[in-house]
């Protein structure tokens, strides 16, 4: 019998799945395009997941564009590495790891896809991560190389998507959502980013992005809006300071937000888990 988490080789040389040791659930938070506030959503629900008493890591697999130094308080550090391993640096409660710990923050990754597919791989099986619940995994835009190369070669336990309300942040979300369905990847639901701002004068809502496109998108695909986080400044602004919000006012609305987002993660990750049977290896 074969245990849950692994999948073996196909007949056609595909690898074979493996789950880095330690770690039980590897979450991917993806977006069919930029700037819909993916790595935002990743941070805070990693913390938000620690906060929750999980052991959480983090790992940036957006190799051209790495934010988590920047937004968990670390950039300018590097992490330890002793005899080829390499050590996770750790804050509010996340073990995390990104090539930006390693290069300047200026400098630009200038590599082709088979050299960073080879770099996410190294940072996910040459780290030290422990015993972890969740491993959150900070894809980068699109549906390219570096997802495939990940699906591939370690069990991914369910993917959260992210868009905005805009339609055309919506057409680039299905794309990713269908991307996961061809590699038999769950998706756990999709997350509605700036859904809507509120005048911090007045208290009039307003969606900017328009309105129930992650509702929609959910219906036509089956799954389930995880959560709508708000259009809000200090989001950002801690964000940029390397204070995730979670972290830096916990009992804030804003904190709510995310706090419910992780907890229905784990609720939707244990009756995944749950469902899941060994799969026997036939012998040729």
């Amino acid at each position: 019998m074969m245990a849950c988490g692994s999948k073996q080789g196909d007949a056609q040389g595909l690898p074979e799945q493996k789950m880095p040791e330690g770690i039980k659930n590897i979450i991917a938070v993806a977006s069919g395009k930029g700037g819909v506030g993916k790595s935002t959503t990743a941070v805070n629900m990693a913390v938000a997941l620690a906060r929750s008493g999980a052991k959480v890591g983090l790992l940036d697999a957006d190799i051209y564009g790495p934010s988590t130094p920047k937004m968990m308080g670390l950039a300018g550090r590097q992490p330890d590495v002793k005899e080829r391993t390499i050590f996770p640096l750790e804050n509010y409660g996340v073990k995390t790891i990104s090539i930006g710990y390693m290069i300047e923050e200026d400098q630009a990754m200038i590599w082709r896809g088979p050299m960073v597919s080879g770099a996410v791989m190294q940072l996910l099986n040459d780290v030290a991560w422990g015993e972890l619940d969740y491993l959150v995994v900070d894809l980068p835009p699109g549906t390219g190389d570096i997802h495939l190369t990940m699906v591939q070669q370690v069990p991914v336990t369910a993917a959260v998507v992210v868009t905005t309300p805009q339609d055309i942040a919506l057409v680039d979300c299905r794309k990713g959502i269908a991307m996961f369905d061809k590699v038999h990847v769950p998706t756990l639901g999709i997350v509605e980013n700036m859904s809507s701002f509120t005048c911090p004068h007045c208290g009039e809502a307003t969606a900017i992005f328009a309105e129930n496109g992650a509702d929609k998108l959910a219906e036509l695909h089956n799954v389930d809006v995880l959560a709508k986080l708000p259009l809000d400044l200090t989001i950002r602004e801690m964000s940029d300071a390397g204070t995730p919000i979670v972290a830096a006012k916990p009992g804030s609305e804003q904190a709510k937000a995310y706090l419910a987002l992780a907890e229905s993660v784990i609720d939707k990750v244990e009756k995944l888990n749950s469902r899941k049977v060994s799969i026997p290896v036939i012998q040729g």
